[in-house]
Order: C-alpha cells, then structure tokens, then sequence
C-alpha cells in the first residue's frame, strides 16, 4: 500500500484556509507526509484550471530558481506558488510580505517546513496577520486505523510515519525508523539550525524514551547527562520545535491541594519510541518496563491530534499525594453547547483497573465525564459516572 493513495485529515482544512489566506505554512516532522499532501492540494487546483509552481528548496535547481525571489515570484503573480523546505531560505519571508501586501489574494502561497527556529521565528513576524498555520502530524488512528488499512497495534507498535507504519514486514519497518533516527541526528538537526553533536542529541533523547509520560525534571536530566539543566532544557526545546517531543502542561487549579506543576513529557510517536529503546516486536514491547507509558503516550497524542483546530485544552492532573489523572480535556461553552470537562486514565490491558486516586481526583475535580480508554474491543461501564471505552469511541466522543 502506498500512502499517497490514503486521504490525509488535514486536506480539506489546508483547503480551506488556502480560500481564505494568502498564505498558508503546512509545518511538521521530516517524511511525515507534508510533500504528499502538498502534492495533492496542487494536483486538486489543477484539475480546477488554475496554475501552481512548486519548489523544492532541497534540490539545488529549485534553489536556483530563487536566486532573485521577487523577481521569481513575481513572474507567476497569478499561480498559486508551493515552497517545500521553506526554512531553507528564511530570507524569503520578508520578500513574500511584500508582494502579499501589494495583493492579499487567498492561496498565493502554500509554504512547507520541517520547523526551525529561524522559520518559526520568520512566520510569526513577517507573515503577521498574512497566514494561517497548519501542523502535519503522522498517520493518526482515523486516517489509518478506522478505515481497517492497518490494526490499532500495528499503528501503536510502528507509530504513524507513513514509511513505517505501512511497510511490509516487522523488520522492514523497524529497520526504516532506525535510519530516521540516524538521519534525524546526523542531518536533519545540523540543517534545521541547531548545534549540538549527534551523540549527545541522541543520548538525551534516548533517555526520554526511557523517561515516557514522566514529570519533567531538567535538573535530573542534566545531571545524568552529565551536564547543566539550562543544557537539558536546549535539547528538550529542540526535540520538541521538530515534532519528535511533546510536553504536556498541569492542570492550573485552586482546590486546596498541593498540585505538580512541571510538565509531563512524550516521545510524540511511539514508533520512534520503541526504536529508541531496541523494542522490534510486539511481544518485545509488552514484556518491557515501558509497556503502559508507550499506550498512554500513544492515547495522549492521538487525543491532542484530533484536538486540533478545535477549542479544547489539554493538561494533566497530579497532586502531592498521588491522586491523577493522564489528562484532563476542557471546552468552554459554545454555540449554545455546555462547557465540558472529560477525564482520561489510559490503561494497556484489556481488563483494566484504576485506583484510587483516580475516583479522588474525579471528586476533586467534580467531573461527570470520565473514560478509562485501553485496547478493548468494545466500552464498558466501570461505576460512578466512569466508563472503559475504545481508543476510536473515545476520539468519537471529542466531536
């Protein structure tokens, strides 16, 4: 199966925004599937009449091509022009300021990064009111798994690049997601910018993997890394500006309670996570330490990625004393819906049990909506307003 045959979930908001935006960026992870969309979208505006130009600033011939950018751009005013690995050329930003304030057509621009600072930095103060920013994230549960093209653990197992996620063996997969970490280390890094050594970035980052769904200590890890906690949070703030690491922030409440107020942290794609720690097989997952971070790790990001674009806020409730939840979800009221609060517990067993703490932070927090979500086959209530459910009625329920 090829993965440009499979519809991404972010078509038809990129569209969108493309209707209403004269430039849209599409920012997100190395091979995550952001040229494949692009190339979608431009093939769709084709088949409309219109003209696109597309750009891949990593071939030295497209770079070329730009060698005088408002010269270029200005030549195909009226095509709808595409400009892969953007953050290869920061100074283009500037020049694509101007010519939209000289005509704020919708769609002139579609620009794509594998983020940077320089290219954060650039969209945010050039582009001011001038862009809408979308974040690809992998293959998620309801672009793959709903649809029966791969089962929910073969997508926990590989996490969701398209490479991996849809290779053809166990081992071809594996094998595909220790080149992206050596890829990502030795070239990726150096180009977006940063300067660390590649073996210090991945020892660090191996022992994230090992840290999974834990309360953020920097000063910790900066002493196991033998090295300062302003140095661990550079590393941290790197692996989470190029989408490989995901902090998850407390839950802010005044109840009279001692709460933890660091962030919890997440390798965003479980793949990566278990290539990270040698875990080739499902058997080899479910027989190491890490087993139950690696689900709520999993639970945790493809709940926030079908929160995108929606008004929902995400953090984590823990007090003092162990009472917790892995996520707290709140909406506020909205088109004469009621505000809602959802509690998450994430549970790797197909008859799970929660604690106490979990039925004392429901009545701390006075919630009514509170789902217990493992990998089960169908929901089941469990008692006191809470409920076991599916990863994919869960995601449903979020609408």
């Amino acid at each position: 199966m090829h993965n440009g045959s499979l519809p991404r979930a972010r078509f038809l908001a990129v569209e969108a925004d493309l209707a209403a935006f004269p430039a849209v960026t599409l920012l997100g992870p190395r091979q995550c599937g952001k040229t494949t969309l692009a190339r979608a979208i431009a093939e769709a505006h084709r088949a409309r009449g219109e003209n696109v130009v597309t750009l891949d600033l990593e071939r030295p011939s497209d770079l070329a091509r730009l060698a005088d950018p408002e010269a270029f751009l200005r030549r195909h005013a009226g095509a709808h022009v595409c400009v892969d690995e953007v953050q290869r050329r920061p100074e283009l930003f500037p020049v694509l300021r101007s010519l939209i304030d000289e005509e704020r057509r919708p769609g002139r621009f579609l620009l794509l990064g594998s983020a940077s600072p320089t290219l954060l930095r650039q969209a945010s103060e050039s582009l001011a009111g001038r862009v809408a920013q979308h974040e690809l994230a992998p293959f998620s549960y309801p672009e793959v798994v709903a649809p029966g093209h791969v089962s929910l653990e073969q997508l926990w197992l590989r996490g969701g690049f398209p490479e991996s996620v849809l290779a053809s063996s166990e081992a071809g997969s594996f094998r595909w997601r220790e080149e992206f970490v050596r890829t990502f280390l030795e070239q990726d890094i150096p180009q977006l910018g940063f300067r660390v050594p590649a073996s210090v970035l991945g020892r660090f980052w191996q022992m994230c993997a090992h840290l999974q769904g834990q309360v953020q200590n920097l000063s910790a890890l900066g002493r196991s890394m033998g090295t300062t906690h302003t140095a661990a949070r550079h590393y941290l703030d790197m692996l989470e500006q190029t989408f490989v690491l995901r902090t998850l922030p407390p839950l802010e409440a005044n109840l009279g309670k001692r709460l933890v107020k660091s962030p919890k942290m997440y390798l965003r794609d479980s793949g990566l996570l278990h290539a990270l720690l040698d875990l080739d097989s499902y058997d080899a997952l479910a027989g190491h330490p890490v087993f139950g971070a690696s689900w709520e790790g999993f639970v945790v990001e493809q709940v926030l990625l079908a929160m995108q674009g929606t008004r929902w806020r995400a953090s984590y409730y823990r007090t003092a004393s162990g009472d917790e939840l892995d996520l707290v979800l709140e909406r506020p009221a909205m088109r004469g819906a009621k505000a809602r609060r959802v509690a998450i517990e994430c549970k790797a067993s197909s008859a799970p049990a929660v604690t106490r703490g979990f039925w004392t932070a429901l009545r701390d927090l006075q919630i009514q909506e509170a789902w217990v979500v493992a990998p089960v086959r169908e929901g089941f209530p469990l008692g006191e307003g809470a409920e076991c459910l599916p990863l994919g009625e869960a995601l449903g329920r979020l609408g």
